[in-house]
């Protein structure tokens, strides 16, 4: 017998990712016969050291005669890093042997065994393993290591982000203002591979013109100022911020194909129109983050400039003719066995050339006075996301974070796409200082996404849901964890009201084309949409809403999930689900609790979670923050139930049990709505409908 759990307080604690310098004591049982118990452990980043120390008995507690506490406090590193940890014990064994007369007798052998970490256990727990956990960054991570995440001491991200309701828009597909013309959309900035939609509620364009293919180069004419037009109604869905996907100047619709990284693309109004924009989102108290990509600029941009569009010499004439530019040193250009001029590019798209981000003239000129950074932060831009942070270097992403808290008072957010657990992450070679407070104030939730939906469509039970968000919430920073910007859908992957149908998947876009929800599955896959909103607002974080998802719209993969929002054409089903998404919204808005509240998990089965948002006896949250009645409740209850049958719990202050495993869906008790005030502390009964999500909102008497 060999124990360990890590979220368990009495096997190791402090629980999670902690500060560097502090210390953590870590506990284990044992049975009495276990010999040479080791506490064994790893720390580092970029580069490792192996350790390894006895663990020292605890003096026997209870009546279990069986077993050995042991215990070691651990003095975590004084730099950020990775701490991984399992155990190593001796312990004997009987055997059989026979010998060669075939008589069998009993030997006692003394066998080493190692107790690795379990994945997909809720509170941490662990397994014997006959060797120890592989932990190197190009290794298969198995048998498991545990991890503490240690950071940065000081590291603080912005309070305004901290379970803020986020809206995800991709410009040209949200809303044309009220000026629109055809004319005007194809004069702004005209070029012969663009395709122009003239008809808001015709299809994506997967073709292309006949002389170039397919190039993501057709426009509808959505525009910043058509943004403005609607954030009434964006502003009704609760939101905080709006995280555009790039607005500056670039050949694609898209635009992850920068070619001016100063101003805004004249197909969206130009930099007034910006200006315009972000004054009524600050009269309306939003705040706007933007996608920045500095891997890679446009092949057809006036950096690398490989068409001649643009006035001056960019870098691909300064490489072919010998000729100076500024921007030479940013890109890598070298000549093929053919004598042709070929440069380094992202994923080998040669319209998208990679730039070096360690080249001091190119940082300069994104760090650097009236730099990219300075420049929009004097615009007003609450902060940016970075495109494929794991491609940009560590150094290129710590300097992004220092300048933006140096031209925002600390208050600037910085958010990366990593797609992975972005606490472990690695990439190139090496873990990645993602979440160790030096780079990212937080990532974008597809881990998020993806363990929501492996729930939602039944592929996992509630418990091994809770178990994978436990993990995560073990190993983030508490300051990060609360900004995760957690999404169900974006620009990237098919959209979640799509994804509940399970379409098959396909490469061929005329098939994509015709993936939508079948009509019989409609209210299903509503239905578990709801769930999924339900989460994103009751659970930790700040809920990304991909603009559309609150209408139930459909979409695979791209182009499909960036189709124009369909203006006075929404469904019933849509209105419906808006109303519920409106409903949700506006109960974290009015709740402190939903934001930065302390967590905890009541109760999971295969099909029902139950977790609390509370705040601790002193009525403070996560961050010690004293929330007053006036700012909502001081507990709420979220229940979710994925199941084809209701359910009976039983709530109290300690915890909810499942009271009757199956009610019937005609049970006039049962409830499938959002529950408001009046609710005092203390035992309850409540039943919870077939796919459906609870919220019970506790006052404070």
């Amino acid at each position: 017998m060999f124990f360990h759990a890590s979220r368990n307080i009495q096997y190791r604690t402090p629980y999670g990712a902690r500060p560097a310098g502090t210390e953590v004591t870590i506990r284990t049982d044992a049975s009495k016969d276990a010999k040479e118990v080791t506490f064994c452990y790893t720390y580092g980043l970029y580069g490792f050291s192996y350790h390894e120390e006895p663990m020292h008995k605890m003096k026997s507690e209870g009546a279990d005669k069986t077993k050995v506490r042991y215990e070691t406090r651990l003095m975590l590193p004084h730099e950020p890093g990775l701490v991984f940890y399992w155990f190593r014990f001796r312990q004997p064994e009987v055997i059989e042997v026979t010998d060669d007369e075939g008589n069998v007798s009993s030997e006692t052998v003394i066998r080493t065994y190692y107790y690795v970490m379990e994945g997909d256990v809720e509170d941490g727990s662990g397994k014997l393993y006959h060797e120890p956990p592989r932990i190197g960054p190009d290794e298969d991570k198995y048998p498991y290591a545990w991890q503490i995440t240690v950071y940065k001491k000081d590291f603080k991200t912005p309070d305004a982000m901290k379970g803020a309701v986020i809206y995800q828009i991709f410009p040209d597909r949200f809303a044309r203002d009220s000026a629109f013309t055809a004319e005007r959309m194809m004069n702004a900035s005209p070029r012969e591979e663009r395709v122009y939609h003239e008809d808001w509620y015709e299809d994506v364009d997967i073709k292309g013109k006949p002389s170039t293919g397919y190039l993501a180069c057709d426009f509808f004419g959505g525009s910043l100022k058509g943004i403005e037009e609607h954030l009434d109604y964006i502003k009704s869905l609760g939101i905080d911020i709006i995280y555009l996907n790039p607005i500056f100047e670039a050949r694609s619709s898209h635009r992850y194909d920068t070619a001016d990284y100063l101003n805004v693309d004249p197909m969206l109004g130009g930099n007034e129109a910006f200006a315009s924009f972000k004054s009524a989102c600050e009269t309306r108290g939003i705040r706007i983050i933007l996608d920045g990509v500095f891997s890679h600029t446009g092949a057809d941009s006036r950096y690398f400039n490989k068409f001649g569009r643009y006035k001056g010499t960019g870098a691909f004439e300064a490489y072919e003719k010998g000729k100076e530019s500024p921007y030479r040193s940013w890109y890598n250009f070298y000549k093929n066995e053919d004598g042709y001029t070929v440069y380094d590019s992202w994923w080998g798209f040669p319209d998208l050339p990679n730039v070096d981000e360690n080249d001091l003239s190119y940082r300069r000129f994104i760090f650097g006075k009236d730099g990219v950074v300075d420049t929009w932060m004097r615009r007003g831009a609450s902060g940016l996301r970075l495109d494929v942070s794991d491609e940009l270097p560590d150094s290129f992403i710590r300097q992004m974070r220092e300048t933006i808290k140096e031209k925002t008072n600390g208050e600037g957010m910085l958010v990366g796409e990593v797609w992975e657990d972005a606490s472990n992450k690695c990439s190139y070679g090496s873990y990645r200082d993602f979440m160790l407070g030096n780079t990212h104030d937080s990532v974008m939730g597809y881990t998020f996404r993806t363990t929501a939906l492996e729930f939602l469509q039944g592929y996992v039970s509630a418990k091994v849901f809770n178990s994978r968000l436990e993990g995560f919430r073990e190993r983030y920073p508490m300051e990060s964890y609360y900004c995760i910007m957690n999404l169900l859908s974006s620009h990237d992957v098919p959209r979640v009201y799509t994804m509940m149908s399970k379409p098959c998947d396909t490469d061929n876009k005329e098939d994509q084309q015709k993936i939508c929800v079948p009509p019989e599955e409609e209210t299903k896959c509503a239905d578990l949409c709801k769930l999924g909103v339900a989460l994103q607002m009751g659970y930790i974080g700040a809920p990304c809403i991909y603009y559309g998802d609150e209408i139930l719209m459909n979409g695979y993969k791209d182009p499909f999930n960036r189709r124009t929002y369909p203006w006075g054409k929404v469904s019933r089903e849509g209105n419906e689900h808006l109303e519920y998404v409106r409903k949700l919204t506006d109960l974290r808005v009015k709740n402190q609790v939903l934001r930065t509240g302390l967590y905890r998990t009541l109760f999971t089965n295969e099909d029902v979670i139950a977790f609390e948002r509370y705040l601790d006896a002193e009525g403070r949250d996560a961050f010690g923050n004293t929330v007053l009645p006036s700012q909502g409740a001081r507990k709420v209850v979220v229940i979710l139930n994925r199941g084809a049958s209701g359910v009976y719990l039983s709530l109290d202050d300690s915890g909810a049990e499942v009271k009757a495993e199956e009610v019937q869906k005609t049970s006039v008790d049962l409830a499938s709505d959002v529950i408001v005030n009046g609710v005092s502390f203390g035992p309850m009964q409540v039943g919870v409908a077939p796919v459906s999500a609870l919220f019970i909102v506790y006052g404070w008497n």
